[in-house]
Formats: C-alpha cells, sequence, structure tokens
C-alpha cells in the first residue's frame, strides 16, 4: 500500500509539471485564501506585540485620567464632554493623600490651545508633544528612560527653574548627537530653555506618530510661562496588584470632589492599559472576521475551481483509467490516485500562498515600526487549510474515476 502512495503522489506531481499554467489558475483562489490567512496572522502578531510594547511602555499597573476619555480618531469631543470640569493639580493631590492603593501619581499640565515648536539655531521641529509635569513623571512612565542626561529634581521644579528634557526624534532633529544636546540653549515657544536630557525612544508606535516628540519642562516653571494653562492630566501608578482597587478609590475621590451625583456618570475618565487592549481587541476582531469571511470566499471559489479541472481531468483520462482498470487496479486506487492529484493542487496553492503572503509580512518592518513576523501556528494551518480543500472538492472527481467501467472507457475517444 505504501507503494501505490508514493506511486500516486509521483503521479500527481507529473500532471502538475505537464499542466503548469492550467493548474496555477486553477488554483488561484486557494492562493488568495491562504494568503489572506498568513496576512492575518501575522498583522495579528504584530500589533499584538506593538500594543504590548505600547503598554509596557506606560507602566505596569497605570492608569491616565482626564476629563476628555479616549476619543476616536483624535475627533472634537462633544459638547457634555467640552463642558466637564477640568481636572485639576488639587484633585491629583487629593488622590496621593486619599487612594492608598495609589503608589505615585505623575500629575501633568497642558496648554493645547496652540501648537508647540521647538526651535535651536536654524533647525526647529513642530507639532511637539509639550508639558510641565513633576519628577514622578519619570518614575510612573516607563518610558521616560533616559538616553543622555538626567531629569529635572523638584528644586528645579520649585525654583522654576528653566530647563527641558526632550524626546530622542527631537534631539535628532535639533544636534549630532544625544549627548551633544546636553546644556543648549533651544527655545520652546520662544522661550529659552536650557537641555539637561534626553529620553530615549520608546518602542512600539501603534495608533499614532511613532517619532518621540516630547518635551517636558517643571510643572511650575510651565505654569509661569504659561498661566493660563489648565488641563491637566494624571497617570496614576498602583502598588503591584493593585490596580483595580487604585482605580476604584480614584473613581470615589474624584465624584466626591467634582459633586457628582450617585445616579449621574462620571464626568471624567480613568483609562487604564486593559481598557486599551479591550479596545485594541474589538478592531483587531472584527478586521480579522472580514479578512476570514473573504479567505473563505477565496478557498470556495479555489475549491470549485479543483472541482472542476479534476472532472475535466477525468474525461481526459478515460481511456488511461480503462487501462489501468484492465491491468489489475483497484477502484481505491483510481480513487486515491485522482484524490493526490487534488490534494497536490490545492497544496501547492497553498504553499504559494504562504510564500507570498510571508513575503509581505516580511517587509513590514522595513515601512513601519511593527514587528511581524509569521507564526508557526498560522503555516500548518494554512497547509491545513489546503489539504482539506483538495480532499473536499476531490471526492467526486475521485469517486467518478473509480466507478468508471473498465470497457467503457477502453472504448472511450
Amino acid at each position: 500500500m505504501k507503494q501505490d502512495y508514493r506511486e500516486n503522489m509521483v503521479l500527481a506531481f507529473d500532471t502538475l509539471r505537464s499542466h503548469k499554467l492550467r493548474s496555477f489558475l486553477t488554483v488561484l483562489g486557494v492562493v488568495i485564501g491562504v494568503g489572506v490567512i498568513i496576512l492575518v496572522a501575522g498583522f495579528l502578531t504584530a500589533f499584538t506585540e506593538t500594543v504590548s510594547e505600547e503598554i509596557t511602555g506606560y507602566g505596569a499597573d497605570t492608569a491616565f485620567i482626564d476629563r476628555f476619555g479616549q476619543l476616536p480618531n483624535f475627533s472634537r469631543p462633544p459638547k457634555e464632554v467640552r463642558l466637564r470640569k477640568p481636572i485639576t493639580l488639587e484633585d491629583g493631590e487629593a488622590l496621593l493623600a486619599s487612594c492608598p492603593a495609589i503608589h505615585r501619581a505623575a500629575i501633568s499640565l497642558f496648554h493645547w490651545e496652540e501648537p508647540h515648536a521647538i526651535r535651536y539655531q536654524r533647525n526647529e521641529v513642530q507639532a511637539a508633544d509639550f508639558r510641565g509635569t513633576f519628577p514622578a513623571f519619570a518614575l510612573v512612565y516607563a518610558n521616560a528612560t533616559m538616553k543622555a542626561g538626567r531629569f529635572f529634581t523638584e528644586s528645579e521644579n520649585l525654583h522654576r527653574e528653566k530647563v527641558v528634557v526632550i524626546g530622542e526624534d527631537i534631539s535628532k532633529a535639533l544636534f549630532p548627537t544625544p549627548e551633544s544636546a546636553l546644556d543648549k540653549e533651544v527655545l520652546v515657544d520662544g522661550s529659552a530653555f536650557r537641555v539637561i536630557g534626553v529620553f530615549e525612544k520608546p518602542k512600539g508606535g501603534f495608533g499614532g506618530d511613532d517619532e518621540d516628540r516630547r518635551i517636558t519642562i517643571p510643572y511650575y516653571t510651565f505654569r509661569k510661562v504659561y498661566p493660563a494653562a489648565y488641563e491637566h492630566g494624571i497617570r496614576i501608578q498602583a502598588y503591584p496588584g493593585q490596580l483595580d482597587r487604585a482605580v476604584d478609590q480614584a473613581r470615589e475621590v474624584l465624584r466626591r470632589r467634582r459633586n457628582v451625583a450617585n445616579n449621574q456618570p462620571d464626568n471624567f475618565s480613568i483609562q487604564t492599559q486593559q481598557d486599551a487592549v479591550e479596545q485594541f481587541k474589538a478592531i483587531i476582531s472584527g478586521t480579522a472576521l472580514a479578512m476570514l469571511v473573504l479567505s473563505s470566499i477565496g478557498l470556495l471559489i479555489g475549491g470549485v475551481g479543483v472541482m472542476n479541472i479534476m472532472l475535466v481531468s477525468v474525461t481526459e483520462r478515460t481511456r488511461e483509467i480503462g487501462v489501468r482498470k484492465a491491468i489489475g487496479a483497484r477502484r481505491s486506487d483510481i480513487t486515491w490516485q485522482f484524490l493526490f492529484e487534488a490534494i497536490a493542487l490545492t497544496v501547492f496553492g497553498g504553499v504559494i500562498g504562504i510564500l507570498g503572503a510571508s513575503g509581505i509580512i516580511f517587509l513590514i518592518p522595513f515601512i513601519s515600526s511593527m514587528h511581524a513576523v509569521v507564526p508557526l501556528w498560522a503555516v500548518v494551518l494554512g497547509l491545513s487549510v489546503s489539504v482539506g480543500v483538495g480532499l473536499v472538492f476531490g471526492v467526486w472527481p475521485a469517486v467518478k474515476a473509480a466507478r468508471l467501467d473498465p470497457v467503457e472507457a477502453l472504448r472511450y475517444e
């Protein structure tokens, strides 16, 4: 029986070689279907890894508090949200004083009414992420590691020193090296600041600009330069394993301070990294479902094509089938011969789909910041689907070939 299988496999590949173009066109649907499976798996892996890096970058056991919350595509907030009271410095201090589960809080002050720019000599960077914050920022944010220099101190904050820490990409745009940026005087919106540190660029970049355009100065310095600024954001860091408790405590304190009635929803937002993951999963699952539906359509079309071409092949080789039966071939031999041909066709298409899609996935790191790989389970699934399509859609032609009467088959012209 092993010899029969080997012989059937040889016959199947001989048929593929003798009809290369026809074979390729027949399995084009399988190529597309399996290729989509590999692409979906590759992109899912890339997005998952990128989001994980983003979460790690913000720090473990953290949550972000502001009055707006997550807005789709950075759209303008609705009127009800715009009318909410701003979060204040006193709110952040109250959280630290009243929430035992909160270990630290990084309170930041923003001035979003105008775009910000940083300049050194003739070089300038626009659309910077500019904020005033406290030294705790470097402890709460895991992505606030230093490439060169240091973060500012509490003394520099209290004395309103005009010092600044800049992102790595800003440093590259303004100076030859991060080290050469230190102690240089730059202009941020026209105000002079001395560079004391350069952030190391975070990994990831999912969902937005992946350039490190951070500009961070002491909180009280920011308030001095922008006395009208009022928009605060607070990132809290809970003690290990107590994030849910910290969020509950923070919500209770803020609702009480902001006079929110028991029957009213929060007039602020607390977003944890788990919330971001859930939003990501919802987006990805919908996209993956749509892509898999397209993959199924491609596989169905490919399967029908395989069945049609196998029926044509049975008709073309009726006399050959009669000769094989006349010299002793059994029905099972004929059935397996044509099943192997159908499987060889679909596996051929599956391999092309896997190689083509893997090539696209391989190029992703060269054109974006994502780290994309093709997981082994996707390759196994793609090959399994290819074999399955060949088996399902090759059964009827194979059975039809096996049932041919040898005498009638020999007479067929």
